[in-house]
C-alpha cells in the first residue's frame, strides 16, 4: 500500500498532523509513505517508519508550488490520498481513499480538527520520530546531571513573544532554593536568527548552570533534548508543540493567538494565558498585525510561576 500526506509548512501546525499520520500507518502495517511538506517542517519525518519519499515544498508565486508537486505525484497509484491542506491535488490523483482536512471550526482544538478528516472519535495525540543519532546528539548537548528547565523565548511573530526579562525572573524563580526545580539546569532554546531574544535570558542563568541550544541542532535532536527536560515554558510557537509531542510536562505563553485552538495538546500540558482574551487583543482598535513589540504584557511572571507550579504539582500528583 501507499499513502500520500500533504502537510504544513509551519513547525508547529506539521507537529500538530503528526498523530494522524501515526495512526494510518499504524492502521496500514508496512504502508509505504510519501510526505509532502515545506521545508522548516521537513526534518520532523526523518525518521518515520516505512518513509518512502519525502517531498520539500518551495513556495512559489500563483501556487505553482503545487503544480510542482502533482508532477511529482501524478503518476504513481495511491491507496490513500491525505491532504491537510485543502487543495484540490487530491481529485487530481488516482487514489482508492481521499481525505481532506475540514473546513477550520472555531473553538475547536486544531487536533480534534484533524482528526474529522478520517472520522476518528478520538483525536489522535501528536507524535514524534527519533533516531538513535538524534538521541546521542541530545545526549551531548544535554549530559546527565541536575534537572533541565527548558524554555522557549522566541515566536514566529513578536506580538506572541513574552518579554525576555520575564522569562529571565521565570527561570530564577523556578529554579532557587526551595522552588519546583531547585538548582536545576536552564537550557534556552530558539533558532540561530532569534539569538537576540534568547540573549537575556541566557545572560541572566550563572553559567554552571547554563545550556545555550540556541541555533544548536535541528528539529528531531531539539526534540530528543526536549525529552531529557523536566519542565518546559515557552510561548505559542512551533517549539512549544514539538515540546509537547516529546512527552515533556509543557507549559503554553497565550496572548494574541487562540489557546482553545492551539494550547499545547495532551495530558502533561496546559496554558496560561494574559488577562486579556485573544479576541480582545486583536480587535482592539490599536491592534496591528505588524507590530514590533509584544502583546503579552497582560501575562505577569506571578502568573506564570503559579502555572507552572500547578502543572508540576498536578504531575506530581500533589493535592491544589
Amino acid at each position: 500500500m501507499r499513502l500520500l500526506f500533504i502537510t504544513a509548512t509551519r513547525i508547529g501546525d506539521a507537529v500538530l498532523t503528526t498523530g494522524l499520520l501515526e495512526h494510518l500507518r499504524r492502521a496500514h502495517p508496512g504502508i509505504a509513505v510519501t510526505v509532502a511538506c515545506g521545508a522548516p517542517a521537513a526534518p520532523l519525518f526523518r525518521a518515520l517508519p516505512g518513509l518512502e519519499r519525502l517531498i520539500v515544498l518551495n513556495k512559489r508565486r500563483w501556487g505553482l508550488h503545487w503544480l510542482d508537486l502533482w508532477r511529482r505525484v501524478a503518476f504513481h497509484g495511491w491507496d490513500i490520498v491525505v491532504d491537510l491542506r485543502r487543495t484540490a491535488l487530491p481529485y487530481l490523483l488516482s487514489a482508492r481513499e481521499r481525505h481532506r482536512a475540514p473546513h477550520p471550526q472555531p473553538g475547536r482544538h486544531r487536533v480534534g480538527e484533524l482528526a474529522a478528516a478520517l472520522d476518528l472519535p478520538e483525536p489522535p495525540a501528536p507524535c514524534l520520530w527519533l533516531g538513535e543519532a538524534d538521541r546521542a546528539a541530545a545526549q551531548r548537548l544535554v549530559p546527565p546531571g541536575p534537572p533541565v528547565l527548558a524554555l522557549g523565548p522566541a515566536a514566529n511573530w513578536r506580538g506572541k513573544q513574552w518579554r525576555a526579562e520575564r522569562f529571565a525572573a521565570l527561570a530564577l524563580r523556578l529554579t532557587a532554593p526551595g522552588a519546583i526545580l531547585a538548582g536545576a539546569r536552564v537550557a534556552v532554546i530558539a533558532a540561530a536568527a532569534e539569538r537576540a531574544q534568547a540573549a537575556p535570558v541566557l545572560d541572566a542563568v550563572p553559567a554552571e548552570r547554563r545550556i545555550d541550544l540556541v541555533g544548536a541542532a535541528d528539529l528531531p535532536v531539539l526534540a530528543a533534548c526536549l525529552e531529557r527536560a523536566a519542565l518546559f515554558v515557552g510561548n505559542d510557537s512551533g517549539l512549544m508543540h514539538l515540546a509537547a509531542a516529546s512527552g515533556v510536562p509543557t507549559l503554553g505563553l497565550f496572548g494574541p493567538s487562540p489557546d482553545d485552538r492551539y494550547a499545547p495538546w495532551g495530558p502533561r500540558a496546559a496554558f496560561v494565558r494574559t488577562r486579556e482574551s485573544y479576541k480582545a487583543l486583536v480587535t482592539a482598535p490599536s491592534f496591528d498585525h505588524r507590530t514590533t513589540d509584544t502583546l503579552m504584557d497582560g501575562l505577569g511572571v506571578d502568573d506564570a510561576v503559579a502555572a507552572a507550579e500547578a502543572l508540576w504539582d498536578r504531575l506530581q500528583g500533589k493535592a491544589a
